[in-house]
């Protein structure tokens, strides 16, 4: 680079000496300027495209770990590593995608005024949860069809006779989860995987499970369309929890055994709480909390109706 400036500086002094017939010298401190500059210039340049090529080195590196990592056994994990918040969720809330449509920017004020209207009226008062029902896209979750009543105070059909629960409802069950950045989830009843994104927005890790294996496959695709990387969906029966990630801090179950199964007190790591409805005919939503001394505790948080759970649940 630098023997290229001065291959100009010696032009420029032969064409100054030419043309304007000045003494040798001056023509060659004025061209010895020009090329000073020159290399200044050239040299600079090439740090910052130097610069460039490294970050984007090192990004292409970042992507290709990001998706080397696959699903195992028979699970369908949605994503291998965890998420982080604005990265994930509706397309208007990731990095670098363009403004949100007019579409989108309906929707936010729509989910905006459920949390407002619906939940902050309530009794759901801790801060994190509803920031995490604002900013998970409920309408993505429900029926191409529906999604004009996706913000509605009402739970949802998502087809195979099961419904998403009202917005009402998945944010008590999660205030009285009491979830905690670093906890592990473990969320019964995958059904279109709302729940499982709400907890994604709260908790180190979510592992879902759904007895309907085409919910679950659904649930998996949307999931990782969404960008929740830190959410593993498998199709099974949630009767006996997933022993294999157990203890769970958080454990939260959408549908209603006549009792509660004993292998979900079993993985319930101490300090732990699970949110259950229990019931046939009536059914009252449980929090089942471990103490740090194995000792359980049970109360009653309210009223509820929810499908009734199937497999080994009804046996």
């Amino acid at each position: 680079m630098i023997s290229w400036a001065w291959r100009m500086v010696a032009l420029r002094a032969r064409a100054c000496r030419e043309r304007w017939r000045v003494p040798a010298f001056e023509c060659l401190l004025a061209a010895a300027t020009l090329g000073i500059a020159l290399a200044g210039c050239q040299g600079s340049g090439s740090v910052e495209e130097s610069k460039r090529g490294e970050e984007s080195r090192r990004a292409g590196e970042f992507k290709r770990a990001g998706e080397s990592k696959q699903a195992k056994g028979p699970t369908m994990q949605s994503a291998s590593d965890s998420g982080q918040a604005g990265e994930r969720g509706s397309p208007d809330s990731r990095r670098g995608q363009p403004s949100p449509t007019k579409e989108e920017a309906r929707f936010a004020q729509e989910r905006e005024r459920m949390v407002r209207e619906q939940l902050a009226r309530r009794d759901i008062t801790d801060s994190t949860v509803l920031a995490a029902m604002r900013a998970v896209p409920r309408h993505l979750f429900v029926p191409e069809n529906l999604r004009g009543s996706a913000y509605a105070d009402t739970p949802l059909p998502i087809g195979h006779d099961q419904t998403i629960s009202q917005p009402y409802i998945v944010a008590l069950m999660t205030q009285l989860a009491n979830p905690k950045p670093d906890a592990r989830a473990l969320d019964i009843g995958t059904g279109s995987g709302y729940q499982a994104a709400v907890l994604a927005e709260l908790v180190d890790s979510v592992y879902s499970m759904e007895i309907l294996c085409p919910l679950a496959e659904e649930a998996c695709e949307r999931l990782q369309r969404l960008a929740y990387r830190n959410v593993e969906v498998r199709c099974g029966d949630g009767y006996r929890g997933w022993p294999e990630h157990a203890p769970f801090d958080v454990i939260i179950v959408a549908a209603a055994p006549e009792k509660i199964p004993p292998p979900l007190i079993e993985q319930l790591a101490p300090g732990g709480r699970l949110v259950i409805p229990v019931g046939d005919q009536r059914q009252s939503l449980m929090v089942v909390e471990k103490r740090a001394d194995g000792t359980i505790e049970e109360r009653q948080a309210a009223p509820v109706r929810f499908v009734p759970m199937t497999g080994e649940a009804r046996k």
